[in-house]
């Protein structure tokens, strides 16, 4: 069960849990048994915030009675490599190095692009490819990709 298969109802809790921490629930997901909960702030999400919420959601899940069995609640932050999980992520990113899988809808096939976030208009990502020239230049294309069609993007680690 992804962010968009859950009750909504419990989904607005969760939220005004993250929320009451000074967090933002950006991803939940419910599979093979494990409710993972993905919490960011602008400064940072430290332990202390993952191990409140982690409290408090798991006092609320225990009154709704949550899922038909045992469960594993697991509260974190996205990390440096963090995924983009929403549309208005590719936004907030523009500037920062990522990596997109790209799936083609005309033929099925897959390909992986990496590039710096260039704009996002609500419908297309803009990526400029980043490739090292042999005088050491930074050259690439700049490609555009309907947000449907991207299967998995995250943001790159950048040293």
């Amino acid at each position: 069960m992804a962010q968009k298969d859950f009750d909504p109802a419990l989904l607005e809790e969760l939220t005004a849990i993250a929320q009451g921490e000074e967090c933002e629930l950006v991803h939940a997901e419910f599979q093979g048994g494990t409710l993972r909960l993905i919490l960011d702030r602008p400064d940072g999400v430290t332990l202390s915030h993952c191990e409140r919420v982690s409290r408090q959601a798991s006092a609320m899940l225990d009154v709704l009675d949550f899922g038909p069995r045992k469960y594993v609640l697991e509260v974190g932050s996205p990390g440096l490599d963090r995924p983009l999980y929403r549309p208005e992520d590719y936004g907030r990113f523009e500037g920062h190095l990522a990596r997109l899988t790209v799936r083609h809808p005309e033929d099925g096939a897959r390909s992986t692009l990496v590039g710096r976030l260039q704009g996002f208009d609500g419908e297309i990502v803009t990526l400029q490819e980043e490739r090292t020239t042999k005088r050491g230049d930074i050259a690439g294309d700049t490609f555009s990709v309907r947000l449907v069609d991207i299967e998995k993007a995250r943001l790159e680690i950048e040293l």
